[in-house]
């Protein structure tokens, strides 16, 4: 990627999403322009440096002004606030995931247990990150009044002045393999999710009997004891789970490593899946009676099939995973 191309993506990435093809039509003209025929990068250097930061040039393309945070810190200030607000969001979550481990309600359908830990993690979410964006917004309003320096010019990253040398530490992200935040949430509550499911199996997964008086639960799939037995490993699985979210929130990207660490840990997943599932005593005798009665089938003919088709399902989804990491990492 060439120092003009980063240039563009710089400022335009600080725009609107509906503006940015249009202005960065009209900054690459405008840059070859100023360039002679047979430019070099030491040429290309000079143009850029006539044009200035890009954060003080996609200022100048904006409609609102920045007026409780000025040009000079607001660049660094939506850096920050867009790497730690992410950060604290998914630890609140994690935080939420820890407590239903401990103490989660008794009683309760799938539905309504799904329902719980999404209102309690989407409501820990905005309370933290309504706390975070408070607490970094005053900060850099105390640092933007006290600030009495006579070079007003806005401030890179690393709070220095910005100069084209800048450009060679910012990765280019092109959009198909950048990992987007709602992608790492989504990735983070079905953790959550089937982690309630495996710890209160025999109170969430079965067969259900509606009533006057709502659903109610009458026999389990599986066999808790059994599944239990297995805990260790699963929560190491979990924490794998957590960390790989983390490190994606981090990196942003995938890459090769990324994809390896993903692979990884479905290679892992799918291993004490397969474990899990291939034990005679892992499912409820009484509810595989109960279905084979209702399907017109016999004991093992439904288990067989059950057990298979799960296989199957989640056999593919890891699959899948696998190789779209890797497609998206080989993306330039």
């Amino acid at each position: 990627m060439n120092v003009i191309e980063v240039y563009i993506y710089e400022v335009t990435r600080r725009l609107p999403e509906k503006n940015r093809q249009d202005i960065a039509l009209e900054l690459r003209s405008t840059i070859e322009d100023m360039l002679p025929a047979d430019h070099t990068e030491e040429d290309a250097y000079s143009v850029l440096e006539k044009l200035g930061n890009p954060a003080a040039l996609a200022s100048g393309y904006r409609d609102q002004p920045m007026h409780l945070i000025g040009p000079r810190y607001f660049d660094v200030y939506v850096s920050l606030l867009k790497m730690i607000l992410p950060i604290a969001a998914a630890i609140s979550l994690i935080s939420v995931i820890a407590e239903n481990f401990i103490g989660f309600p008794r009683g309760e359908t799938i539905i309504d247990a799904v329902l719980t830990i999404t209102g309690f993690g989407i409501g820990k979410m905005i309370e933290v990150s309504i706390h975070t964006f408070f607490w970094l917004t005053l900060v850099f309003v105390i640092i933007e009044r006290t600030d009495k320096g006579k070079d007003q010019q806005p401030l890179s990253a690393s709070l220095k002045k910005w100069t084209p040398d800048d450009l060679r530490n910012i990765p280019y992200i092109p959009k198909k393999k950048a990992i987007t935040k709602p992608e790492i949430f989504g990735y983070l509550m079905w953790t959550a999710i089937w982690a309630a499911l495996y710890f209160h199996a025999n109170e969430l997964l079965g067969i259900y009997e509606g009533g006057n008086e709502g659903l109610k639960f009458l026999i389990p799939a599986l066999n808790q004891e059994v599944l239990l037995q297995y805990w260790p490993i699963v929560l190491v699985i979990i924490a794998l789970e957590i960390a790989l979210s983390l490190y994606k929130l981090i990196i942003g990207q995938w890459t090769k490593r990324m994809a390896l660490f993903t692979a990884a840990l479905e290679l892992i997943g799918t291993v004490v899946f397969l474990v899990i599932v291939s034990n005679p005593k892992v499912m409820n005798q009484e509810f595989i009676a109960y279905m084979s009665r209702l399907f017109n089938t016999t004991d093992l003919q439904f288990q067989a099939w059950l057990v298979g088709s799960v296989i199957i399902i989640f056999l593919f989804s890891a699959a899948f995973n696998v190789f779209n990491g890797f497609r998206k990492a080989r993306i330039r």
